[in-house]
């Protein structure tokens, strides 16, 4: 038996992405301006404006058309281009690097969810991926039922299915939901009862992206746990996709780094991990596509004048698509390599902050001279009412931290940890 669990040669996965032409009117129509126009004419257009493709287009009443018009264009996108890499059998592999590097591109072709484009992938055992929260759940059946139908989905046998079944409710922690449909069910509990179909299937390799986020501090010690011990005591491979640094860091014996769709680096997991953390750049702030149906941080910002003073400044931008009476904003700060330093909401601090009653607004958060070292932190941040979760920025944004020197200011001095606490010390005797 060949000791390569996964073998990938040359790997590359293409997109191809559509520019409509601007201005003029010689790109696409948006609907709403068909619905508008031909509102003002018989009724006989809007049923000649949806021909087929094939007939001859038709002219909006402005003298638009709704085809495509000759000046949009197309541009290739490769999201994987020229990557190869051999995973051994038994190994636990942290696949790490930026939003938009690859990574769930990369899983999902191992998974074979999509084709390559090009290259070759080679894959010894039975695969069991966890790549997206429920995916294969019905949201009408059961609980019970669920774990059936996503335990065939993923190539169980129901004797085996049948087998396992208490283990994985007990697991999951839904026995007493089991006959609720799993519409009813929060995030969380479709994530562990995801997870535990999918690491009770008995397969070579395991898959998981970032679904542990979902999950509470505790559920994703308990899934590191497992994967843990179906690496080092079942001999399965693990692939795991994360921005928990910290988890890379405690599951992974070897990982690899992608950066713009290729591999940066690849090799022993504590020297990939400091290549990325290496790799941050701290930025002044980041903006995100708002998202109409949920509650959404569309933009943050931290103020590099009060970084300059020494104090950290961040403002949340949000947009809600529905008044929540006590919007709670979440901000963690840690370091490039993902270790906690200290985190904060006005649940904890409710003095001076009152919820916004604006769908769009601004909330600041400072922190006069916070008692940390000089150095570059990552910021997450979320937004949540008392009862659930909305949007949550994981490593959204990084900044360099270098507060004003001690009045003493020794050479070769060690500095131990993150926190600076800014001690007192005297001699009483």
């Amino acid at each position: 038996m060949s000791d390569t669990a996964i073998s990938v040669q040359n790997l590359g996965k293409k997109y191809v992405l559509l520019h409509q032409a601007q201005g003029g009117g010689k790109g696409y129509v948006a609907l709403r301006d068909v619905v508008m126009e031909l509102a003002t004419v018989p009724f006989h257009k809007l049923t000649s404006a949806f021909k087929s493709p094939l007939s001859k287009p038709e002219m909006l009443p402005s003298g638009r058309s709704l085809q495509p018009s000759a000046r949009s264009s197309t541009e290739e996108f490769w999201a994987l281009k020229d990557v190869s890499f051999d995973v051994k059998r038994g190994d636990a592999v942290g696949i790490i690097g930026r939003n938009g590097a690859g990574k769930s591109t990369l899983l999902k072709l191992l998974s074979r969810i999509t084709k390559p484009t090009r290259g070759r992938i080679e894959i010894d055992g039975r695969i069991a991926s966890l790549l997206e929260v429920g995916t294969g759940f019905h949201p009408e059946l059961t609980g019970s039922e669920n774990i059936y139908l996503n335990g065939a989905i993923l190539g169980m046998r129901r004797a085996e299915i049948k087998r396992k079944f208490d283990e994985i409710v007990a697991f999951a922690e839904v026995e007493r939901f089991l006959d609720t449909p799993v519409k009813r069910y929060s995030s969380g509990m479709y994530m562990r009862l995801a997870f535990a179909v999918a690491a009770h299937l008995e397969s070579n390799i395991l898959v998981v992206d970032e679904v542990l986020a979902v999950g509470d501090a505790e559920f994703q010690k308990k899934c590191l746990s497992k994967m843990q011990n179906v690496s080092k005591n079942d001999g399965r491979t693990v692939l795991f996709v994360s921005h928990n640094l910290s988890a890379v860091r405690a599951l992974c014996t070897s990982g690899i780094l992608l950066e713009g769709g290729q591999i940066k680096k690849i090799g022993e997991v504590a020297s990939v991990l400091d290549a990325y953390s290496s790799s941050v750049q701290a930025t002044a702030q980041v903006v995100f596509p708002a998202r109409t149906e949920i509650p959404t941080i569309t933009r943050i910002a931290v103020d590099q004048e009060g970084l300059e003073r020494g104090d950290l400044i961040v403002d949340i931008d949000y947009q809600l698509p529905f008044p929540i009476p006590m919007l709670i904003p979440g901000v963690a700060v840690s370091s490039p390599s993902g270790v906690p330093v200290f985190g904060s909401n006005p649940v904890f601090h409710k003095e001076g902050y009152t919820s916004p009653n604006t769908l769009n607004g601004t909330i600041r958060m400072s922190v006069l001279a916070p008692a940390i070292f000089s150095g570059t932190y990552k910021l997450s941040i979320w937004l949540s009412d008392f009862h659930k979760t909305y949007d949550v920025r994981l490593d959204a944004i990084s900044f360099d931290f270098k507060p004003h020197q001690r009045p003493l200011n020794l050479p070769n001095l060690e500095v131990i940890g993150y926190l600076d606490p800014c001690a007192t010390w005297r001699s009483i005797k």
